[in-house]
């Protein structure tokens, strides 16, 4: 089951990309090598989920680029500051002292204080974000702003809390936001309005579980974190390829590839082999039969089209089904047809995809010690020892170099046979069958 809904999926998510996507340039995206990023924020950037999202694509997108993360999100905080001090402490200690080179804001859920639109609450909230933009490119003038219009308050998926709906008051911070960063030349990522759209495309489906992609109509979960990820990256000008392979398999195979080199290219009679090194991973998303929100998200959505196009397009083959394996595995069986219009390897259990998950564990363990390390520091010093402290940042070192290490291209060899050639499954281990797309 699990192979078959990929399977689908890799066909129907590759959304008319059969064509080469161009070639990924250090031009084309705004985190370069050397960056220092700072997502400062309230409860959802604590959640380190989009973040987190964020710094696992960059890493697996360009695992060549060395770019540290600071995730400095606190719950409750408003354009004042919150629980971990005012706005002048909160900045100078979780902003200024990484000495970043880009800083995203996303202030504005608690800065409405859940109620009615108010024009007195409405100008301290313009006055305060101002001036932490002003204070930030003061004291960090080497540092280019990222505003964030705010996400919503879920009232799609049920009745509103307010009349009009408490996210209306959300949508006048973000067009303000969006204002301010046009009058600065800054730039600006809209999270409101794309997961508003994927709220209501789910209710449109009449799915029972449309209300779990913001349990609490505040935090979003996992899956919406994704669609939160994805078009703050856009906005920075991230594109869809992953890698594309286009292998003409006539009498002499010839190969057309991007983002990624094919070696060893041969043919024997119907018997295709290759040898691929990419320079990018697939997104690491989890398998979707067990994960029914990300696959509602993933439906209502179009995260795969615009970030995860691993594309892998055989022309030229005899009718029939085939069998490709990467690295001796089977990942999937397709008829001659799907493979010369192109499937996407980014949605099938893959090696590539395995490493990509192996990533954004690393990162998450990296992110937990980072956070027991942010904890910390907000305490009084009496509280907290120089040891603690010292020996969780070794760890997040270790971590950190575990994460770039796990990034880096591997070679993997590919072979896509006639299906009924399929090797025989070892014995005692059960088969696995053959599903076709």
């Amino acid at each position: 089951m699990i192979k078959r809904v990929w399977l689908v999926l890799a066909a129907f998510f590759l959304c008319g990309a059969a064509k080469a996507q161009q070639p990924v340039t250090a031009n084309d995206f705004a985190i370069v090598d050397g960056d220092r990023v700072v997502f400062y924020g309230d409860s959802i950037t604590e959640q380190r989920l989009y973040t987190s999202d964020i710094e696992t694509f960059v890493l697996t997108r360009f695992p060549g680029r060395n770019v540290v993360f600071f995730h400095s999100g606190v719950g409750g905080d408003k354009v004042s500051g919150g629980k971990y001090g005012p706005i002048d402490l909160r900045l100078h200690r979780d902003v200024y002292d990484h000495q970043p080179t880009v800083v995203t804001i996303m202030l504005g859920m608690n800065d409405g204080f859940y109620q009615a639109f108010d024009p007195q609450i409405f100008t301290s909230y313009q006055t305060g974000y101002v001036s932490i933009v002003d204070a930030i490119q003061k004291n960090c003038p080497q540092a280019r702003l990222t505003l964030i219009e705010p996400s919503p308050y879920d009232d799609v998926t049920r009745p509103e809390m307010l009349v009009g709906g408490y996210n209306k008051v959300l949508q006048r911070f973000g067009k303000f936001v969006g204002e301010l960063a046009a009058d600065k030349h800054l730039s600006v990522a809209d999270l409101n309005a794309p997961v508003v759209q994927v709220l209501e495309n789910a209710q449109a489906k009449k799915a029972a579980l449309d209300t779990l992609l913001i349990p609490d109509r505040i935090h979003p979960g996992p899956a919406i974190h994704w669609i939160m990820a994805e078009n703050l990256l856009k906005s920075w000008g991230a594109k869809p390829e992953v890698t594309f392979v286009r292998i003409d398999a006539g009498i002499k195979p010839t190969a057309q590839v991007s983002n990624t080199e094919v070696t060893e290219l041969a043919k024997n009679a119907n018997h295709l082999r290759w040898t691929q090194m990419d320079k990018a991973l697939p997104l690491p998303l989890g398998p979707l039969d067990t994960d029914p929100i990300l696959q509602l998200a993933l439906s209502s959505s179009d995260l795969i089209s615009a970030l995860d196009l691993e594309t892998l397009r055989v022309t030229a083959l005899a009718r029939g089904s085939y069998q490709l394996r990467i690295d001796g595995r089977e990942v999937g069986i397709f008829p001659a047809e799907q493979l010369a219009a192109g499937v996407n390897l980014a949605l099938l259990e893959t090696p590539m995809l395995e490493q990509a998950r192996r990533v954004g564990m690393d990162t998450q363990i990296r992110g937990t010690l980072e956070m027991q390390i942010f904890d910390l520091t907000v305490k009084p010093a009496d509280q907290v020892t120089p040891e603690t402290i010292k020996e969780l940042a070794a760890a997040s070192d270790r971590a950190l170099a575990r994460q770039r290490a796990d990034a880096q291209p591997v070679p993997h060899h590919y072979e896509l046979v006639p299906s009924e050639t399929s090797v025989a499954p070892k014995p005692k281990k059960p088969s696995r069958g053959a599903n076709p797309a």
